[in-house]
């Protein structure tokens, strides 16, 4: 297939170029250098002649400090406006397959049980509710194109940022942490894995997914994956649970302690599509390019 993929160079881009490839296709990366600011007047047209699908990744992503003045309507601009803008012309262009990387933000930010695309959406923030608003808009182009949706969990890998980056920081760098009473569950996607889940949609049933490593991990299993990936013990004591909450309360990071703490996983029913990559040996993959990164910085 001849595939347009936006946000090429991005985190997820750089892991599945190489695996469109290996499959045979024909990349078309289209990013800022080609079409400017991503949104509702971007001139899409003269890249998609000759195109069988596109694979949607650049978007404005989660940031936990916004500095905009509307924070909303910025990532309505440019993931909920954007995308569809992206459609119309993709429709226009006899395109037949477009594959949109969502996020697990739109079913929420905490689950007791597995979320599933069944699930009613509840976006927690801007950046959920503009990508909840995209898949709505999207569907309105399903009589013309064929459209998979991916909501993905947190996504880790070479290139990682933001707070999995963090956390790796701290691990490496032996500070103790009052994480070993945490007893919940989450998931994760290395984005070697989220590339082939993204390969598979080229060719799946049009439809919502929530793709995953398949393993899901308490936060100190998650830690300690980490430090064993770094060849040293992890640095963890006991803190009851609630004793965090009201500390996360009153610093203010309410929202770090519940992703910390909260369990959020989902079903990674893709049918005919199993991760073949394990969850450790996307931790190694990880390290490895944590370590390269700070031997050359």
């Amino acid at each position: 297939m001849r595939v347009l993929v936006t946000g090429a160079s991005g985190f997820v881009g750089r892991a599945l170029a190489p695996k469109l490839a290996d499959n045979g296709h024909v990349i078309v990366s289209v990013g800022r250098q080609e079409v400017g600011e991503f949104g509702p007047t971007t001139d899409w047209a003269p890249h998609l002649d000759g195109i069988d699908a596109v694979v949607h990744l650049a978007a404005r992503v989660h940031v936990m400090v916004d500095n905009v003045a509307d924070p909303i309507a910025e990532f309505r601009r440019v993931n909920t406006q954007g995308t569809a803008a992206l459609a119309k012309a993709a429709k226009s262009a006899g395109v037949s397959r477009f594959v949109n990387l969502s996020s697990i933000k739109v079913n929420g930010d905490a689950s007791e049980a597995p979320f599933s695309a069944a699930d009613i959406p509840a976006p927690p923030d801007p950046y959920g509710i503009s990508k909840w608003e995209a898949e709505q808009l999207l569907n309105s182009f399903a009589n013309a194109l064929e459209i998979v949706t991916l909501r993905p969990p947190l996504v880790y890998g070479p290139g990682v940022k933001g707070n999995f980056l963090k956390l790796i920081q701290l691990v490496s760098g032996r500070r103790p942490l009052p994480l070993a009473s945490v007893r919940n569950k989450r998931s994760f996607i290395s984005s070697t894995n989220l590339a082939e889940a993204i390969c598979w949609a080229l060719f799946a049933q049009p439809g919502t997914y929530l793709p995953s490593d398949g393993d899901d991990k308490s936060t100190p299993e998650l830690i300690t994956a980490i430090a064993e990936a770094q060849g040293i013990k992890p640095s963890l004591f006991r803190c009851p649970v609630s004793l965090l909450r009201i500390a996360g309360g009153l610093t203010g990071k309410s929202s770090v302690i519940q992703r910390l703490t909260g369990s959020l996983t989902v079903d990674n029913n893709l049918p005919g599509w199993h991760p073949p990559h394990s969850f450790e040996n996307g931790i190694i993959q990880t390290i490895q390019w944590y370590q390269d990164h700070n031997a050359t910085a």
